[in-house]
């Protein structure tokens, strides 16, 4: 990534630390108190939710669960299937954390040799090229067992053996992440930056609004189709989570189609 592009994403993840201060979940929102910065703007309302469950209804030949969260101390809403999907390449998010903070605990370094490459080299095709046998590399280099302590520590349910999450532990993940609260400011800006212009664009990021910034990873595995994204601009920052699982890879396009049709339904009303 050029130098000018990095340091954007570094003042994004700035603006994420200074804009966004108050834990989630378990604390009052700003609503909630009053101290809203962005009183007035489109929320998370019933008619979105509406929408949402209105495309989920119509496309029930497939399996579908999106969660949607606004970072902004906002609930969680989750529609569809609640429970976990096998997560596919999404989880590659929540092994780079993991890694990362073995850096930040002094346990590892981001140049530490792994494979042919360092770790911080495999955590970039990792994330930004999906490359799974960076991903073995660094679940290896963590461990199976630390991965789904680290997991819990965070207050999401990971099995690491079968690679499961829900749609809500993943929007927690990246809420988490997007508010700086997950890594320290360097890390995030440059985990953030991996899950820009990825190998794989054509979900979430193809169905956004010009002026939306998404950050996200993909997930395509056997009958397995998703994506998890943040998605930000002036009106907010949200995080959007879409798992899906059908028959085989024959439906793809089907329920990419579907994927389209989640996040312009989110897009058209929150920015």
């Amino acid at each position: 990534m050029a130098a000018a592009a990095f340091l954007a994403v570094v003042l994004i993840a700035a603006a994420y630390n200074l804009a966004h201060a108050l834990p989630w979940p378990g604390s009052a929102s700003r609503a909630a108190t009053g101290a809203d910065s962005r009183a007035g703007t489109a929320r998370i309302d019933a008619g979105l939710d509406t929408a949402i469950n209105g495309i989920i209804g119509a496309n029930g030949e497939y399996q579908v669960g999106v969660a949607l969260l606004d970072t902004d101390g906002g609930d969680l809403h989750q529609y569809g299937v609640e429970e976990p999907f096998e997560a596919a390449s999404t989880a590659k998010i929540l092994t780079a954390a993991a890694y990362y903070s073995l850096v930040e605990d002094g346990s590892a370094s981001l140049d530490d040799p792994l494979g042919a490459y360092t770790s911080g080299f495999q955590i970039q095709a990792m994330v930004q090229d999906s490359n799974n046998d960076s991903w073995s590399l660094l679940m290896d280099a963590v461990g199976l067992s630390r991965l789904s302590d680290y997991a819990a520590s965070l207050d999401i349910s990971y099995d690491a053996e079968v690679n499961t999450l829900s749609t809500a532990d993943m929007a927690h993940l990246l809420a988490e992440l997007s508010e700086g609260r997950l890594l320290n400011q360097e890390h995030t800006a440059q985990l953030l930056s991996y899950m820009q212009d990825t190998n794989y664009e054509d979900l979430v990021p193809a169905a956004v609004p010009a002026g939306v910034t998404v950050f996200h990873k993909y997930g395509l595995l056997d009958d397995e189709l998703h994506d998890a994204a943040i998605l930000s601009a002036s009106e907010g920052t949200y995080v959007l989570v879409v798992y899906t699982k059908g028959a085989d890879l024959s439906d793809v396009p089907q329920r990419t189609a579907v994927i389209h049709e989640i996040t312009e339904a989110v897009t058209a009303v929150l920015f």
